[in-house]
């Protein structure tokens, strides 16, 4: 798939090395050329110096060819609305915005244009580190009835097995982030401080889940 990025920045370029490491085509589009420095000399995409959503800019990157469009600069108002120009103008269906005022970002989804609360997200994934209670569910399913979310494992399950963790709180552990890496347990995956453990269960069973992973193991031979 060919792919336009509006905007390189640290997210943009990231995203850039990402897309074509994956094989995809990719342009870049900033109005700084020195931008394109954050792409480094590997990076075989086309570098086009101009406005975002100009139209004649957009038909330099390719967008007549492209599946997707990331608006990802700095300006909230420049990403929408080369978002809108992406989608509206030239039919580009996989269009993501990155917003980073939370309120405006609700406005832009309903106009339909799925957007990326930079801000939200970043708040949120600091208070799951602060406030390690309080399962936030990354997933759920069409019905409500389950649900994937990261759950607060109290220090007592470090050292025990994935298995037994599974066994006495009732879900399936679906995986593990571990120093940055997600991590598929095995049978003898054992806990080690610092992992992030992301479970699937029942949505009307996150409280009681919640109050097993905090209490720690059973005693050995007590129930």
């Amino acid at each position: 798939m060919h792919i336009v990025i509006m905007g390189c920045g640290r997210v943009g370029s990231a995203l850039a090395q990402n897309l074509e490491q994956q094989g995809h085509t990719v342009a870049v589009v900033d109005q700084d050329p020195t931008a394109f420095r954050r792409l480094g000399s590997s990076f075989g995409g086309r570098r086009v110096t101009g406005v975002g959503f100009d139209q004649d800019t957009l038909r330099e990157a390719g967008i007549e060819e492209a599946g997707a469009f990331a608006a990802v600069s700095s300006g909230d108002n420049s990403n929408i609305i080369a978002a809108r120009v992406a989608r509206e103008m030239f039919g580009i269906e996989n269009v993501a915005a990155r917003i980073y005022d939370p309120r405006r970002a609700e406005v832009y989804q309903r106009l339909g244009i799925p957007t990326v609360a930079t801000v939200r997200w970043t708040a949120d994934q600091m208070l799951r580190r602060l406030l390690p209670s309080g399962a936030e569910p990354l997933w759920r399913d069409p019905t409500g009835g389950v649900q994937l979310a990261e759950v607060h494992a109290s220090t007592a399950w470090v050292g025990h097995k994935i298995s037994r963790l599974q066994e006495e709180t009732g879900v399936r552990v679906a995986f593990l982030t571990r120093l940055g890496e997600a991590v598929l347990p095995t049978s003898q995956t054992v806990l080690q401080e610092g992992d992030l453990v992301h479970v699937m269960m029942r949505t009307d069973e996150v409280d009681t889940v919640e109050a097993a992973f905090a209490k720690g193991p059973e005693e050995e031979g007590g129930h």
